[in-house]
């Protein structure tokens, strides 16, 4: 077995051969090892491959004539998924892998990002797609992929795709070449969220405890960064997270631009991992241009933060039904929880010196908060702006109580 880094290459024969070729040649001229692991479901005879589509369907528990008589391309590609990812993952196991490259459509794009998705964070993940101009969310979710546009429909090479394959090949043995799996970081791991509208506060905060020996994972909760955040914690051992950003919550209740879907959050309480909430950014819903923002949330308050993104102000009715919201995925938890709330401002949109400040509001949250928090929870008011230091303070007071038998230099 070589030594060289080992990539794993997911490509469709029966449709894009000539690319294959391609790419193979120019990662094994940078030193790496190409696996390629082929899906195709017509025609596919190269006797060369790694991992060939019958071995693709046998993992899925079918033969590949069997696959082909399913005659429909949602259900073929079903079980080529799950025998994709169960041959990757089997050969990484045996192994190991450096990389990983695929090339494809909507179809190929959808496959190869869901092996790549099955793999952790840090091995280099490289994705090639026609998808790679705009509509790469549902591929990319919350894991580091990284996409590259062919410009061109992937139908053969010329002068453009051939650069762009060759620049993605070298990108991928590049990293393939310098990889190595994530050491286990021995500070304790904080995982927190914000926006820049309470940048303040959680400036604050992460300084704090990172100068008392933590390490502090932030994430940008504008639709992916909370769903990352949640998935790490599902996968790593976390002391405690700090939700301070709750504005893809309030997006799913309103549907807004930045919703992470019915599970945001869900990941600590169910692990019983300690979290502090606050309601950073609840104070507003994130819509599109300001004429969106207006035939989507009629009769509200807005504010144009760019020609792309609206602030759209939260009313007493919303504010309420988040802390409904909130107090039934708090009755689940496994483990403490805090929730933090300041009484003169959610985000600086929420401040005197903003656009949307209203004092009337955060009074109602914390009253609807009031009734909807299980016994056992820890609610708190402070009589201050979220972005004020005596809220970070005591967030990192209760965090420090938390996690008192994982304190740096504790005995």
């Amino acid at each position: 077995m070589s030594s060289k880094p080992k990539v794993l290459m997911i490509i469709t024969l029966d449709t894009k051969a000539v690319e294959a070729r391609y790419i193979r040649e120019v990662l094994e001229s940078q030193g790496v090892d190409v696996v390629h692991l082929d899906p195709s479901i017509r025609e596919s005879t190269d006797p060369s491959v790694e991992i060939p589509p019958e071995a693709v369907a046998a993992a899925a528990g079918k033969t590949l004539q069997e696959v082909r008589d399913l005659k429909h391309e949602g259900k073929c590609q079903g079980v080529m998924i799950e025998g994709s990812v169960k041959c990757a993952l089997e050969y990484h196991a045996k192994h190991g892998l450096s990389g990983i490259i695929g090339v494809g459509g909507s179809m190929g794009t959808a496959l190869g990002t869901v092996v790549m998705g099955a793999f952790p964070y840090g091995l280099p993940k490289v994705m090639v797609s026609t998808m790679a101009s705009g509509f790469t969310k549902p591929f990319i979710g919350a894991k580091d992929i990284n996409m590259f546009n062919p410009v061109c429909d992937i139908a053969g090479l010329n002068s453009i795709t051939r650069d762009v394959f060759r620049n993605a090949a070298l990108a991928t043995a590049a990293m393939a070449n310098n990889y190595s799996p994530t050491r286990v970081e021995p500070r304790p791991l904080i995982a927190m969220t914000t926006l820049s509208t309470i940048d303040r506060c959680t400036v604050n905060v992460r300084k704090q405890l990172e100068a008392k020996g933590y390490e502090v994972m932030v994430f940008h909760t504008l639709g992916t960064g909370g769903m990352a955040m949640d998935q790490i914690v599902s996968e790593r051992d976390v002391a405690a997270v700090v939700d301070t950003s709750l504005v893809e919550i309030n997006d799913f209740l309103n549907n807004g631009m930045c919703s992470a879907g019915p599970d945001r959050a869900k990941a600590a309480l169910a692990k019983g991992i300690p979290v502090v909430f606050a309601p950073g950014n609840a104070d507003f819903m994130v819509a599109g241009p300001i004429d969106m923002a207006k035939t989507m949330f009629p009769n509200h308050r807005y504010h144009m933060h760019n020609h792309a993104l609206t602030a759209v102000r939260t009313e007493a009715g919303e504010l309420q039904a988040l802390a409904k919201h909130m107090g039934g995925l708090i009755a689940d938890a496994k483990g403490p929880v805090s929730f933090f709330v300041p009484l003169k401002g959610f985000s600086h949109h929420d401040s005197p010196e903003g656009h949307l400040h209203d004092p009337s509001l955060c009074p109602v949250f914390a009253a609807a908060l009031k009734k909807e928090l299980p016994k056992g929870t820890v609610a708190r008011e402070f009589d201050c702006h979220i972005n004020d230091p005596q809220f970070a303070d005591a967030i990192v007071e209760q965090v420090l109580a938390y996690t008192r038998d994982r304190q740096p230099g504790r005995a």
